[in-house]
């Protein structure tokens, strides 16, 4: 999920996602180029399950994903 989104940002939707009991087991990566600590913790309160802060390699990101499908297959 890209945080900056034209319209409605993208912690917005990452809301709206979990709010909805047919989606809220979705997974969502936030990406974005803001990285302080208090980003970090937005995100996570709008319901990201992970934050990679840009610039990021695709490596990075197939590995975040790779996670956190692993993590939910567990779960």
């Amino acid at each position: 999920m890209d945080i900056q989104l034209p319209g409605m940002d993208g912690l917005q939707a990452t809301r709206k996602i979990k709010e909805n009991p047919a989606w809220r087991d979705i997974p969502v990566v936030a990406l974005t180029a803001y990285a302080m600590s208090a980003d970090e913790k937005k995100v996570q309160k709008a319901g990201c399950d992970s934050y990679i802060s840009k610039p990021y390699s695709i490596t990075t990101l197939v590995d975040e994903v790779a996670r956190i499908l692993q993590q939910n297959k567990i779960n």
